[in-house]
């Protein structure tokens, strides 16, 4: 029998929302662990508000909402919010029920100077790595650390003179007489800049004042750009630590050296690196720190290697070298999947805690797949012994949260 389509829908529902999203979906156990994170950063929301007048969205639900951005690249809070308003999964990530109102974009935009800031954002990652049921998965002896181009949102026309003056005449643009020479009495237009060197002694960007030119190699141009650093712990590929420089040639040296020097713990470490950073400086000071670094030999670089055969002797020194490749993925998804090809805000702050929720949104991803194996093998073991829990959401629903986090551990171990 042909069914009939009814034009006009049901008034109420009675389905909840909580009961329409799968139990199976990627999205609940990513829920959980940034939940368990943003409830350990309730202290610094205080301090981030006042204490009396008109409550404000939640902080939690506007982190939320971000991270969804990154997931699904998004590229704006406007159609974000339109994601919000009709898509019943994105509702139940944030917190919002089907008769909640949504918020006006510009919500993000008042709270973008208190929260996304590198201190709420390395906080942030610091309490998602700390989680009971990720320390497990985390490696506190060989890391690696690689930097990254990042876009600048802001193109060649906005490059002005640092000293104020005006670049000389251009030459004439067709062939004759004087071809190739300066045309006397001829300004030369914005962005025009034949037969002129650029350089960041020279030149500076108006709109973005802190980027600085900067290219991949010898066969890219150069562009506007910031550096993006992370160090990577090797066991599980997930990022424990990451910062955002100006672009200058020493910078991802340097970013190394400082995230080196932060790891804690007495004992001895290994950093891997391409070779870019086998420089007699960088290694000196790695073993200084007590950091082994087992960095690429650049035996094409006048004066050899820094490394020499103390280090690549050790088996240990080949395995790290193949482990870092995993930091590649990194920057990949965050360039091509998170949408961060180019960035859309200026300043070193704003640039670095954006990429800092990339880099936490690629950990969620990541730690959302590590434990999905762990809590069914936990999940069939307890099935085993007659306790009903058929799901690993029935784990994360357990009220006794020390017994869930000791159960984690030893299914992770």
């Amino acid at each position: 029998m042909r069914g009939q389509q009814e034009r006009s829908g049901s008034l109420f529902s009675y389905v909840s929302i909580e009961e329409r999203i799968p139990t199976s979906h990627p999205l609940r156990r990513i829920r959980k662990l940034a939940d368990q994170a943003l409830d350990r950063l309730n202290p610094t929301f205080c301090r981030l508000y006042a204490s009396e007048g008109r409550p404000s969205v939640p902080p939690e639900q506007l982190l939320l909402a971000s991270l969804l951005q990154a997931f699904y690249g998004i590229r704006s809070e406007r159609l974000l919010l339109e994601q919000v308003h009709y898509n019943l999964l994105f509702r139940w990530f944030v917190g919002l029920s089907p008769d909640d109102a949504i918020w006006h974009p510009t919500t993000f935009t008042k709270n973008r100077d208190r929260l996304l800031t590198d201190d709420v954002m390395g906080l942030f990652l610091e309490k998602l790595m700390g989680a009971p049921e990720v320390k497990p998965l985390l490696s506190d002896e060989h890391f690696s650390v690689d930097g990254t181009l990042l876009q600048a949102w802001a193109s060649h026309a906005s490059l002005e003179r640092i000293d104020g003056q005006e670049d000389p005449p251009p030459p004439p643009t067709g062939p004759g007489e004087g071809f190739g020479a300066p045309k006397e009495g001829k300004k030369r237009a914005k962005g025009d800049f034949r037969g002129i060197k650029l350089s960041n002694e020279t030149h500076r960007s108006s709109t973005d004042p802190e980027a600085r030119l900067a290219r991949k190699s010898n066969a890219h141009p150069a562009q506007l750009s910031y550096r993006g650093h992370v160090l990577m712990d090797n066991r599980h590929d997930l990022i424990v630590d990451c910062r955002v420089t100006q672009a200058t040639g020493t910078g991802e040296r340097d970013a190394a050296k400082e995230m080196a020097a932060d790891l804690t713990g007495a004992h001895q470490k290994t950093v891997g690196a391409d070779k870019n950073y086998d420089t007699k400086g960088f290694v000196a000071e790695m073993r200084r720190i007590g950091v082994t670094p087992h960095v690429a030999q650049n035996t094409a670089r006048s004066g050899g290697s820094a490394i020499d055969g103390r280090t690549t002797r050790h088996v240990g020194y080949s395995k790290s070298i193949n482990a870092r490749r995993g930091i590649e993925k990194v920057f990949g998804w965050i360039k091509a999947f998170g949408g961060l090809r180019q960035f859309k805000l200026r300043g070193t702050e704003k640039v670095g805690a954006v990429f800092g929720l990339h880099v936490i949104a690629y950990n969620l991803i990541r730690l959302g797949n590590l434990l999905k194996p762990a809590m069914r093998r936990l999940s069939a073991k307890m099935s085993a012994q007659g306790t009903d829990l058929s799901t690993s959401e029935s784990l994360l629903r357990m009220e006794d949260h020390g017994l869930r986090d000791r159960m984690l551990i030893v299914i992770a171990r």
